[in-house]
């Protein structure tokens, strides 16, 4: 099987992926008690997918016992812009990096598609692909087969790589030679922590969801929390704080997949014009986008959050504008914008 994994490698390679390396399904003895730790605290928030599917996340083996390998594979989506620039426009959207273009699942999902069909034309066996949605600890199984580590962000860290990488699986019930896991490389480095707006890390390693922006802009439903809120700034879809800071970003290349790099119009978005958006107008926009599945009310309050996080006199109007909204999360966050933002003056 060394040969087939050997041709597996460049023919990832050629595909586009950055890297291709491999572990056994049951290479995470470490993710049941940390899993289970972090839903017994109920960081998990409004995710109750976590806790209701918790026995695959838990082990990958049982999600496909027939599964002798896990094929893990990176693709770099690493900006050609800083991401952390948008953060001092005031008039400006904050859209995560990731979300500036196409959506990542569709783009990555046909690329491991195209792989296993190849695997499975030259060495047989049967497959399995997975992108993000399913129940598979995606991050461990990375940091089992090489890939990174987690770093104290949570997140997988690549020395070749940075932080900015889209990870897919490929089960397969062939026996593939495994690849030996990546240590972690952050040292007494803690740039992730600090930045940090809302303290989302109790601790090194450890995320509390509910006070993460990523969380609170894409998963979180109904009114966010006023102390969250004004922490917020102007992100309206996910946060690349932790992301960005980095320091081993400096050995990332920009990415290769055109369908990566950010559309224009979402580097730093006009924030009066996302909040006249209505449904039809929301769809259009953000067709093909990620940003889609969150819908409209809850982009649009995301907005409103930013805009009255601006200190902006000239987007009071703006907000007042939402205040009668058909959904009720809308005008509530209409109105906190509306009050936090002086009522004339110079403008800004």
């Amino acid at each position: 099987m060394d040969a087939v994994k050997a041709a597996l490698v460049r023919e990832a390679q050629e595909i586009g992926f950055a890297q291709a390396r491999i572990c056994r399904p049951w290479d995470v003895p470490q993710v049941p008690a940390r899993l289970r730790a972090f839903l017994a605290q109920g960081r998990h928030g409004q995710m109750g997918w976590l806790a209701e599917r918790a026995h695959w996340r838990e082990a990958p083996q049982v999600l496909w016992p027939a599964a002798r390998s896990v094929i893990m594979l990176g693709e770099s989506y690493t900006p050609g812009h800083d991401p952390l620039a948008v953060l001092e426009e005031r008039e400006a959207g904050a859209v995560s990096v990731y979300a500036q273009n196409r959506d990542y699942h569709d783009v990555l999902k046909k690329k491991l598609k195209r792989l296993a069909r190849w695997l499975i034309a030259e060495a047989g066996g049967e497959v399995k692909v997975f992108v993000d949605t399913a129940p598979v600890p995606e991050k461990p199984l990375g940091e089992a087969a090489g890939i990174g580590w987690q770093g104290k962000h949570t997140n997988l860290v690549s020395r070749s790589m940075g932080s900015w990488f889209f990870i897919g699986s490929i089960f397969t019930t062939l026996d593939l030679p495994a690849d030996a896991a990546e240590g972690d490389h952050c040292g007494s480095c803690r740039a992730c922590l600090d930045i940090c707006p809302t303290d989302a890390f109790p601790a090194p390693y450890q995320l509390d969801a509910r006070r993460c922006i990523s969380y609170l802009t894409i998963e979180h439903r109904g009114p966010v929390e006023e102390e969250l809120r004004g922490k917020m700034g102007n992100r309206i879809y996910g946060c690349d704080d932790c992301l960005a800071v980095c320091p081993w970003n400096k050995f990332a290349a920009e990415a290769r997949e055109a369908k990566y790099h950010a559309r224009e119009d979402l580097v730093a978005p006009d924030l009066a014009g996302l909040a006249g958006l209505d449904d039809a107008g929301f769809r259009a926009r953000f067709s093909g986008s990620p940003i889609k599945r969150i819908g409209r009310d809850r982009f649009v309050r995301n907005v409103l959050y930013a805009i009255g996080n601006s200190g902006l006199a000239r987007l009071r109007p703006v907000a007042q504008a939402r205040a009668e909204d058909a959904d009720e999360t809308v005008r509530d966050a209409a109105r906190w914008a509306a009050a936090r933002l002086p009522s004339g003056g110079p403008a800004g």
